[in-house]
């Protein structure tokens, strides 16, 4: 994803920071838990395309971890 662009784009509804997720090809908002699609190098900046991202997910903690009780 071309960086000028990822710089410029910001999360449609708070109009906070992304973090591009290059791996699942997705624009993450941590604030508002959405994970936007990208489509043909293109970004997808639709609420109602977004998907909604898993506590774990949100936090920043890796898929796989756990916990020590």
């Amino acid at each position: 994803m071309d960086k000028e662009l990822l710089a410029m784009l910001v999360c449609p509804l708070c109009q906070g920071k992304l973090k591009y997720d290059r791996e699942r090809g997705e624009l993450k908002c941590h604030f508002d838990g959405l994970a936007f699609p990208i489509r043909d190098g293109i970004p997808v900046m639709l609420e109602e395309e977004a998907r909604v991202m898993d506590v774990d997910e949100k936090l920043g903690k890796s898929p796989g971890a756990t916990r020590n009780e």
